[in-house]
């Protein structure tokens, strides 16, 4: 994660307020101890550098637009304001008929119907721990067979109670979860979680489906802090700096890379990944591909392979927020070097390929959002080598947190802002 990505913002001191209003999300009755060989609530004074005291960032307000763009390969692009006023949207899923549902960090689901944000969030939506690097309500994907079974599934935080901090004070701790629930049009029905981790102090998460019809789920290892939490993502019996793999109910597939080996959970697909805010299914090769942010420098694309290892915290091109360099140097033998790889970092967040007309010179690319570098980022593509980084929308709009190809064939952005929109690309 890179310091400036805004996920950072809740380190050493967070309002008793905003405390509360998580961690009543489970009564002190409903709480079971938790044990773990790693901080349940990490140490972070002094990991990074003290500097200027300024206020929280957040890019102004956009005005209604729309407004327009070239770029090399395709002239007269418009860019437009589907809706507004949402708040630190995550990510979007299309419904069949052009309906939408957004996710919001803060708990709350949204629907844009006939290109309108319906004012009331989707009521039944469990609570959510929103604080620090527990992002809250994360990713949402629809099941490959959502025509027949109407099944959503939402990534979150779900609460664990809470743990003492460094200073002997009660902290929200939470636990990386899918829900699962049946579209009605004006809720989730049958709403209940298939998988939750029995592992806490653990980073953002993306959910996709793969060619083969599992489940995919990023969860993101400790970026910074001591040692004994940032090791974690090297630890085979721990979630954290994973990328499991299950089944549509959230079961163990017999295939997956560790079952039946000692010292590891079964739904481990691949390991040693730091903080992963992408995921998309290569649709060219049916090949899973992973976003990654690194500290300072790092940012990665990966290809993911089951049973591999992809370095962190032991392989990184990255300097820690102190300035040095966390290792080395950024190879080991048995771990993976990271496919496309950025220095300085960008903070990638959101990931999709381009499949559609609309755009014929972009068809084959691969988009990637930026939070900290405010742009969208488009790799052109040769099988899996890319041959050209175009940058765009520099500053335009905002933390690009989620990026998505609409069955309109049409590309849809989410900004990470207190005043978000999905915005819209389209040709002229």
């Amino acid at each position: 994660m890179s310091q400036s990505s805004g996920l950072q913002r809740a380190i050493g001191v967070v309002s008793a307020a905003a405390v509360c209003a998580v961690a009543l999300a489970v009564p002190a009755a409903q709480q079971t101890p938790i044990k773990k060989s790693y901080p349940l609530v990490r140490d972070q004074r002094g990991v990074i550098p003290p500097g200027p005291k300024v206020p929280p960032y957040n890019s102004p307000p956009l005005g209604d637009g729309p407004w327009q763009f070239d770029t090399y390969e395709q002239r007269n692009i418009r860019v437009s304001v589907v809706a507004k006023g949402l708040s630190h949207p995550w990510s979007v899923a299309f419904l069949p008929g052009g309906d939408m549902l957004i996710t919001e960090r803060i708990g709350r689901l949204r629907v844009v119907r006939n290109g309108v944000l319906d004012a009331a969030p989707v009521p039944g939506i469990p609570a959510v721990t929103s604080i620090a690097t527990m992002a809250g309500l994360m990713d949402i994907a629809l099941h490959p067979r959502y025509a027949e079974n109407q099944w959503v599934y939402i990534s979150y935080h779900k609460p664990r109670g809470t743990a003492p901090d460094v200073t002997g004070k009660d902290y929200p701790v939470a636990s990386n979860a899918i829900m699962r629930g049946r579209w009605t049009g004006k809720a989730l029905a049958d709403l209940t979680d298939i998988y939750v981790s029995d592992d806490v102090d653990m980073e953002m998460s993306r959910i996709a489906f793969g060619r083969d019809g599992m489940l995919y789920m990023t969860i993101g290892g400790p970026g910074t802090g001591p040692a004994a939490s940032l090791d974690r993502p090297q630890h085979g019996n721990d979630d954290a700096g994973k990328i499991l793999r299950m089944t549509d109910e959230g079961k163990v597939p017999p295939d997956n890379p560790f079952v039946g080996k000692a010292g590891f959970k079964p739904y481990i697909y691949t390991m040693g990944h730091r903080t992963q805010l992408a995921l998309a299914l290569n649709p060219f090769t049916g090949e899973m591909w992973s976003g990654e942010q690194g500290p300072n420098g790092g940012d990665e694309v990966n290809i993911l392979k089951p049973g591999r290892n992809y370095g962190w915290p032991f392989v990184t091109d990255g300097r820690d927020y102190r300035g040095h360099y966390l290792t080395p140097v950024p190879y080991r033998d048995g771990m993976e070097r990271p496919h496309i790889l950025w220095v300085p970092s960008i903070a990638v967040s959101g990931m999709a390929f381009y499949t559609g007309d609309r755009f014929p010179h972009w068809k084959g690319n691969l988009f990637v959002g930026a939070l900290r570098d405010q742009m969208l980022v488009r790799l052109q593509l040769d099988g899996a080598s890319v041959v050209k980084e175009e940058r765009l929308l520099k500053n335009a709009l905002g933390r690009i947190r989620d990026v998505r190809m609409g069955p309109d064939g049409l590309i849809y952005l989410l900004t990470d802002e207190s005043n978000g929109v999905l915005a819209r690309l389209e040709p002229q």
